[in-house]
């Protein structure tokens, strides 16, 4: 089981990156909630991957953390009906603070939003992860390593789903407020306010 790759990124899209390492180059498919993340081509990228193999084929999954690539594992082990390609269309959709935030809240009307996701899958979603998801732990993915701190989540994390929050009360829709608050994290970096999380995904 390859649980990680380390590697030049040679070069990149929407949902596939190459990278080299070790005299080989992988093919990886990931969302496009880790495209926005990835470095330039031509740098050093780590990814938290997941290999799956069937009789026909052998694919490598990618994540920025491996919250991501653990929660990609359970939707397509744990709900019935979702696949590799399914899962990965909507952890690109939605962030997995939001996902895990619309499971917790049993919001199916923005689950079913995702590609490929019907109102009986969304509520699938619901019924069969909501008591493996902590309310608690809403804020899991996004934010670099050092930025998490002891007994809770990331202080990033938290200023990405309050901005997002605040983006919903202001009327965006929630897909819509999710990307526009994943970009202006990726354009400001973790150091980045609430505030000017909010200031940037307004535009």
């Amino acid at each position: 089981m390859i649980t990680s790759i380390s590697g030049l990124l040679v070069s990149a899209t929407p949902l596939t990156a190459v990278i080299e390492t070790g005299g080989f180059g992988y093919e990886v498919h990931i969302p496009v909630t880790t495209a926005e993340r990835l470095p330039a081509p031509g740098q050093q990228v780590k990814l938290y991957t997941l290999s799956v193999y069937r009789e026909d084929s052998q694919t490598l999954y990618g994540f920025t953390t491996d919250e991501e690539r653990d929660f990609f594992r359970m939707l397509v082990e744990k709900v019935t009906g979702i696949g590799p390609k399914m899962a990965l269309s909507v952890l690109s959709k939605l962030s997995l603070p939001t996902l895990k935030g619309a499971i917790a809240a049993g919001d199916v009307a923005l689950l079913a939003k995702c590609p490929g996701i019907g109102k009986k899958t969304a509520e699938r979603l619901v019924i069969e992860l909501r008591d493996k998801v902590n309310p608690a732990d809403l804020g899991t993915v996004s934010a670099p390593r050092l930025e998490q701190t002891p007994g809770g989540p990331a202080p990033v994390e938290n200023k990405i789903r309050d901005a997002v929050m605040a983006l919903v009360a202001l009327g965006y829709k929630a897909p819509d407020a999710d990307k526009a608050v994943r970009q202006a994290w990726v354009a400001l970096g973790p150091t980045a306010s609430t505030e000017a999380l909010i200031k940037k995904a307004l535009g």
